[in-house]
């Protein structure tokens, strides 16, 4: 039974890891790739969503310049 199993295994020897450089840069890919997936689950379109983010990041600074101006900001609210 036991040589069955030795054939299957790796020797320690035929196994190769890759140094400390390559393995870092694999693992921040790998943290990179699972937020990408975190922050896109759930969203049927992902370009919609920055759209809308961009969108509203300029909403933001156009009422910012406003104030500076000594304007009021117009918010709208849904009664």
């Amino acid at each position: 039974m036991g040589i069955f199993a030795s054939c299957c295994k790796p020797s320690a020897s035929d196994v190769i890891t890759p140094d400390s450089e390559t393995r870092r840069r694999q693992q921040v890919e790998a943290a990179e790739r699972r937020a990408a997936q975190e922050a896109s689950r759930g969203v049927k379109d992902p370009s919609k969503i920055s759209r809308l983010q961009k969108r509203s990041e300029e909403m933001e600074k156009r009422e910012q310049e406003l104030t500076k101006q000594g304007g009021t900001a117009l918010k709208w609210t849904a009664d």
